[in-house]
């Protein structure tokens, strides 16, 4: 049984100056247009990850490098 994908009409909903430096890993992966496994390797890789309590906010300026 899986999961059903949340859908985003307005991208530009998501950040308001063009871009957010932390987000969570469902916006991540809607502003890269990657699946949420693919992003997380992909945050993994890049050690941007950030654990703060039960969150894990992904750094999109490490990520752009």
């Amino acid at each position: 049984m899986g999961y059903k994908r949340k859908e985003y009409e307005n991208m530009e909903n998501l950040f308001t100056n063009g871009k957010k430096k932390f987000v969570k890993y469902e916006e991540g992966a809607a502003m890269y247009s990657m699946g949420i496994h693919a992003f997380t390797e992909l945050a993994k890789e890049a050690k941007a990850i950030y654990r703060i309590r039960r969150i894990v906010l992904v750094n999109t300026e490490i990520i752009d490098e």
